[in-house]
Parts: C-alpha cells; structure tokens; sequence
C-alpha cells in the first residue's frame, strides 16, 4: 500500500503545471567543451583597458548550463561569408572543429565589418554557440554581433544574442555587451532555447589589425519540436 502510495504522489506531482520545466531543469549541466591549446605568443605588455573592457581571465570561464544530448550540430555545415574570397584560409574551416593557435587554421578576412554564416541545414532549438575568432594573439575584436534568424538573408526573425558594438559603427545596432580578449576559451554564449536554422557572426578589425579572423563557429543544440 505504501509503495502504491508514493507511485500516486509522484504521479500527481510530474502532473502539476510547472514539473516538466522543473524536470528539464534538474536534467542540465555546464556545457563540456573541447578547448584548443593556448597560444605560445605570451601576453602583450600593454593590453587595452576602459569600462567597456573584460579582465583577462586567468581561468577557464564558467559555461552555460545545457540540456543533456545537446551536440555541435554546426560541425561540417555549410558556411558563407560577406567576404567570398577570404585572404587566408576557406570558409569550410569555420565549422571543421579544428581550432588551435595556428596560422593555417585562421581564416582572414578583410578590413570593415565582415560577416561569417552557418547554415545548420534545419531548424535546431540552440541552446550555446561558441566562438573563436583569433586566439594566436591576445586581442580585442571590434563590434563582435551574433544573430540568429530563420532565412539566409536575415530578414525573418532576427535575433541579436550578443552584441559589443557601443557606436553602433556596424549598423546593427547599439551593443551592451563588453569586449573581451581573445584567447583559448572563446567566448561563449548562452542561447536560451532559441529555434533557428542560420548563425550570423559579424566583426570589425580588432585593436592589433583591422583585418577580421575567424578560426571555429559551435552550435550547441537539439532538435526542434
């Protein structure tokens, strides 16, 4: 009788409004990424600084909690750029999982705002995206904007998840989002649940070139309903 009992109760409570949020809840944990080695090039002397600007962190940064199963469904996706002719590199590398401090896994861009893209191919419910943009030196990256939308011309459902462009010098609208250096870590960016097919990665120079670099775009996900 006892053990029908508690069957009952726990029954009614997953019934309740609310328990399969909370249940979803209990089933996530911080985001396990692969991180590439730190570059052997040391920390400049002279890094730049203002309210504006992150730390360097000394550690690896804290990752977004994430549903179990969520995987890198950027991995091998079709990437366009604003750029069809990088200097360096082809845009296939941006989502072929190889992101170490090397030159021959940078692609280079050139100068003014620039713009990466993946096509995931289908709708996923994001939940993480993860970026690299040059980590064989410590730099900052001018107007770093991440979007997502539902068509490869961002005209439907255009959704800004991070952006650190405070002039608004990339058009896209004004950013309150800190620049951060550049390191192994990346930088990663909690998503919410957001449904979307493409991802949009937009920079303009950074305070050592005003060139544009993008080495490994990660898109942690599930499908969709």
């Amino acid at each position: 009788m006892k053990r029908n009992g508690l069957r009952i109760l726990l029954t009614a409570a997953l019934a309740m409004p609310g328990a399969g949020a909370w249940c979803a809840a209990a089933a996530e944990a911080p985001l396990k990424l692969k991180l590439p080695m730190p570059t052997l090039k040391g920390t400049p002397d002279e890094l730049p600084k203002g309210p504006n600007i992150e730390k360097l962190p000394e550690k690896p940064p804290p990752t977004p909690n994430v549903p179990d199963g969520v995987k890198n469904v950027a991995l091998n996706k079709k990437v366009t750029a604003s750029d069809k002719s990088p200097i360096t590199g082809e845009l296939a590398q941006v989502t072929d999982g190889n992101k170490e401090a090397f030159d021959d896994q940078v692609v280079e861009m050139r100068k003014n705002t620039q713009w990466v893209q993946v096509d995931l191919g289908e709708p996923f419910k994001i939940h993480a995206i993860a970026l690299w943009h040059d980590h064989r030196w410590v730099q900052l990256y001018r107007d770093v904007i991440l979007q997502v939308a539902d068509d490869p011309d961002f005209t439907q459902n255009v959704r800004t998840l991070y952006n650190n462009d405070m002039d608004n010098s990339s058009g896209q609208g004004i950013g309150k989002d800190k620049e951060y250096f550049e390191t192994q870590y990346g930088r990663v960016i909690p998503v919410k649940g957001e449904t979307a097919r493409f991802v949009r990665s937009y920079t303009k120079g950074s305070n050592l070139s005003a060139l544009n670099c993008i080495q490994e775009i990660e898109v942690y996900a599930l499908p969709a309903p």
